[in-house]
């Protein structure tokens, strides 16, 4: 629903771990960005942890944060790994040895020396979180293993914390604060690197589950981060919604490739016009790595199919405002050209 490449809030460092979420203006919000947000404040009001699932793109980690913001708590943020273990979790006992020497000399000619050595025991930041009652932002939490997430499952049904590392000391359980809240977010379980969660670890959360936004916050989101005015922006993220729509595009550009192209568009004080090499080779090069490995005949399919889009979309290079794609013809583009610097067309 945002652009998940960028906090959508401001910051304040607290220590090490934590940090306070500040509002901030640049977070885009439509009406179907706002009903995501007011449902998953009320879950999280009622005490239950919110799943936000979804492709790449749909802006998980964004509203992430932007609910921790709203919910006004210090944030501790944790990003799912492969190599996590539970004591990547919660905290370890191995980080280093106390040592304690007591000489007692009380009767000057007898000395008695005693020592002792303790490990010492440092939290991990689902233990801060759980002891502090902060939100815990856990992003993309099923790229860590199944076994390493188990521990939160009396975290979130029962409030209690799993210690085994200070169960010799009599502090094995740790009752988690009330204040606790926690926002996971999660890729769909085909993408490279991902788990299969746990079904009972799903069944204490409460999914939402987000998909590539409508065309009006698409667009709005486009024009906000880019710069580009409504017009410009409007042909970016047609070009992106018509190839998410094709199914010879085997990527799915996300909503990244049109802020990306709208920003260097506005830098380059550029316009999405079919016939201009600069737009063309920008549109090759943002959308859809992996379709332009397929070739027929030695040339890439892709580039056909993107030029098919930006004549469909856009207007031709040098035309008036108004006139229709496609009704002027014009020299084929050559991909394999070095793109020249973009123009601003007449009108």
């Amino acid at each position: 629903m945002m652009e998940s490449n960028s906090a959508p809030a401001h910051t304040t460092m607290v220590d090490s771990d934590n940090v306070v979420p500040e509002a901030s203006e640049s977070f885009v919000t439509t009406r179907a960005v706002d009903a995501v947000t007011k449902r998953a404040l009320a879950y999280l009001q009622a005490g239950y942890p919110v799943h936000l699932a979804g492709p790449a793109g749909t802006g998980k980690t964004t509203i992430a944060f932007h609910l921790a913001a709203l919910w006004g708590q210090p944030v501790t943020l944790i990003h799912g790994n492969d190599e996590f273990t539970v004591s990547d979790l919660v905290g370890t006992n191995d980080a280093g040895y106390r040592r304690s020497k007591v000489v007692d000399n009380y009767i000057h000619s007898v000395m008695r020396t005693q020592e002792e050595m303790r490990q010492i025991w440092v939290d991990n930041r689902l233990t801060t979180a759980c002891r502090n009652g902060d939100t815990l932002i856990y992003d993309e939490f099923n790229r860590s293993r199944p076994e390493a997430n188990n521990v939160l499952l009396s975290v979130l049904s029962e409030g209690i914390l799993n210690l085994p590392g200070l169960r010799t000391s009599g502090e094995g359980y740790m009752d988690v604060a009330p204040s606790f809240r926690a926002i996971f977010t999660s890729n769909p379980e085909e993408y490279a690197g991902t788990h299969k969660t746990q079904d009972a670890l799903v069944d204490r959360m409460i999914t939402i589950r987000l998909n590539p936004p409508d065309r009006d916050t698409e667009l709005a989101i486009v024009e906000a981060k880019s710069g580009l005015d409504e017009l410009e922006a409007g042909y970016v993220v047609d070009i992106v919604r018509e190839l998410r729509g094709t199914g010879d595009n085997k990527s799915q550009p996300t909503l990244r490739a049109g802020i990306a192209m709208g920003r260097i568009l506005a830098m380059m004080n550029g316009r999405a016009r079919f016939g201009d090499p600069f737009f063309h080779h920008l549109c090759y090069d943002t959308l859809g790595a992996e379709t332009a490995k397929i070739q027929h005949a030695g040339k890439s399919v892709f580039t056909d199919l993107i030029d098919g889009v930006i004549k469909k979309v856009c207007p031709p290079s040098g035309a008036r405002m108004g006139h229709k794609p496609g009704e002027r013809k014009l020299k084929p583009v050559d991909s394999t050209a070095a793109p020249q610097p973009a123009r601003r067309a007449a009108g």
